[in-house]
């Protein structure tokens, strides 16, 4: 007789490993998490010296769920011999090399995460209700059965431009920039464009290198300024659940609106780096009060062609004067954000659930699609979510809280406490 899992994982990101972590330590739940990557990887493109997380180290995989578990970043710490020099650090945040380090920790001390199977396809089993999650390896292909799935396909990245040729080596998305630094470093000429936490760092860590390696820099955006993320403490508890409560109890129309005036505190670049990068342009800048590189914002990038002498002309326009644009660079960085990866057999689900736009699933306050024929058999979906649960949808410390609520549905009890706490603000005014 065949098994039926309990649930089943798509994806291995943060999301769903700290999913898996805490189902694994606290439940019974039979459950089998697949990624197509061999190891686990998280932005392995961008694991840059020097670069820290943008949230604190509490907003670990599972300490809002239960700050004294085994997988924990303190016990990670612990363990590694790195809970001195973590304490005298003296830090809240983290570097991304140890939070990287600290995810694959994790990693191998499950017994529910499967590396190298890529699951391609997925159909709903009426009769036996549960689901057949088709996954390939490099040997074969098998048929998995759960009652539930649980879809972290994470982003794919976005590149706003018409490339001629598509991506390469010479033209990059910043997410995998760290493999190809060296290579872009030995050019006469390198553009960043963006104007997030990313593109920041890069066009940083290019800045410090600028003198020794002599190549021209520019970096621009679309943005009408370079402006900074907003950290503030009243600010940021925009990312609590007393918010996502509020939020998404919200209609749709009135999500739509609310969501670009809560952009600075997802886009932006933080504090540190913003002072960085300046105190290193005047630095630069003392001989010949001029600016080591060229910084332009409200430039709108639209094409990118092979020049005949063998670099590239980048065309767009300055879009708050309406005036042509061109610029020429032998490489070119795309630091322009992501946006959801739905599957094929995802996509092909959206005719049977509830959907509040074209490309928009409706989901409950705990990220569950809602089927049209009232199925037991439930879909959570962790990507796809920041029309319905707002800017924290992508928020590594809500993750946890999100996962919780899921878990506590899938167990039928109160596996986990589900608030790690209010906050000081009131954002609803009905009773």
């Amino acid at each position: 007789m065949r098994e039926t899992l309990d649930v089943i994982g798509v994806g291995i990101g943060p999301f769903n490993l700290g999913l898996a972590a805490l189902m694994e330590e606290k439940t019974t739940l039979k459950s089998a998490f697949f990624d197509e990557t061999n190891v686990f990887q998280w932005h392995p493109g961008m694991l840059l010296d020097g670069t820290d997380l943008q949230v604190p180290f509490l907003a670990d995989l599972v300490s809002f769920a239960n700050p004294m578990s085994q997988y924990s970043f303190l016990n990670y710490a612990h363990v590694h011999d790195r809970l001195m020099s973590f304490f005298f650090f003296n830090r809240f945040d983290v570097p991304r090399k140890e939070y990287n380090a600290y995810c694959h920790w994790v990693v191998t001390q499950l017994n529910n995460c499967h590396f190298g199977k890529k699951v391609v396809d997925v159909q709903y089993v009426k009769s036996d209700a549960c689901y057949q999650v088709t996954v390939e390896d490099r040997d074969k292909t098998e048929h998995f059965y759960c009652k539930h799935l649980v879809v972290g396909t994470g982003s794919e990245p976005i590149v706003p431009a018409d490339i001629e040729g598509g991506l390469n080596e010479d033209i990059i998305h910043s997410s995998s920039y760290g493999f190809y630094e060296k290579e872009i470093k030995k050019a006469q000429s390198v553009t960043v464009i963006g104007s997030g936490q990313s593109a920041a760092e890069i066009f940083y860590k290019l800045l410090d290198d600028q003198l020794e390696e002599e190549y021209e820099l520019s970096w621009f955006t679309r943005s009408p300024g370079f402006f900074q993320l907003e950290d503030s403490k009243l600010g940021q508890e925009l990312f609590s659940p007393t918010y996502i409560d509020y939020f998404h109890n919200l209609t749709y129309e009135q999500r739509e609106e609310a969501l670009p005036l809560l952009g600075n505190l997802r886009n932006g670049v933080q504090q540190k780096t913003l002072h960085k990068i300046y105190d290193k342009l005047y630095h630069r800048s003392i001989e010949t009060n001029q600016s080591p590189a060229l910084i332009q914002a409200a430039i709108e990038i639209n094409q990118v062609e092979t020049s005949k002498s063998g670099d590239y002309l980048l065309s767009g326009k300055q879009w708050q004067e309406d005036q042509s644009f061109t610029h020429r660079s032998e490489k070119i960085i795309f630091a322009t954000g992501y946006k959801p990866h739905i599957p094929d057999w995802l996509t092909a689900m959206m005719k049977d659930v509830e959907m509040e736009s074209e490309s928009e699933f409706a989901v409950t306050r705990n990220a569950e699609l809602i089927f049209k024929d009232q199925r037991k058999n439930r879909v959570f979906t962790l990507t796809n979510l920041e029309h319905a649960l707002g800017t924290s949808a992508t928020n590594l410390g809500l993750s946890v809280e999100r996962n919780v609520r899921i878990i506590n549905e899938l167990a039928n009890q109160k596996v986990y406490k589900e608030s790690p706490g209010p906050v000081f603000q009131q954002f609803s005014n009905k009773a």
